[in-house]
């Protein structure tokens, strides 16, 4: 048997007392929310934490898991070349700490935006897609599945 070829990530729509959501502007996806892998050894709330401070230079808590999605598309990284395994992320609703919001390398402008402004920002159908679910989180998470091709369709499950 082969070892599994998935990706763990984690991504947190991080909350301000005023209700503001931060966004931060990737170099391949346009808006988006921070987050990415988990490294080897880390929790997933230590590495959505991480990745959140990294991206944004905020510090931030976790408040709850709300999605679980799985990209089953198999697609050639952003070099053209590189094979990128399948992912399975996991969304969290973050409060925000402390510290203003500032690029990084990976990220080229960082911003806090009403909750009902921000899907003028963000493009990218997954993205979208991720974010719609994040809004109008009921308390309930929620499972889907989406492949990030242009031709392809998403589809979403709830988890009982």
């Amino acid at each position: 048997m082969a070892w599994p070829t998935h990706i763990v990530a984690a991504a947190g729509y991080v909350e301000d007392r005023n209700g503001n959501l931060l966004l931060v502007k990737t170099h391949h996806r346009g808006w988006d929310t921070p987050g990415g892998q988990i490294e080897n050894g880390e929790s997933l709330e230590e590495g959505v934490l991480r990745e959140i401070f990294e991206e944004s230079g905020i510090t931030a808590t976790v408040r709850c898991l709300i999605e679980i999605y799985s990209n089953v598309g198999e697609h050639l990284g952003h070099d053209s070349k590189t094979h990128v395994p399948t992912k399975v992320t996991l969304d969290f609703i973050c409060d925000y700490v402390e510290r203003e919001p500032t690029p990084s390398e990976e990220i080229s402008e960082v911003m806090r935006i009403p909750k009902e402004g921000v899907m003028q920002y963000v493009t990218a159908s997954a993205m979208r897609f991720r974010f719609e679910k994040a809004l109008n989180f009921d308390g309930k998470v929620s499972y889907g599945s989406y492949v990030t091709k242009p031709e392809s369709n998403i589809r979403t499950d709830r988890i009982v």
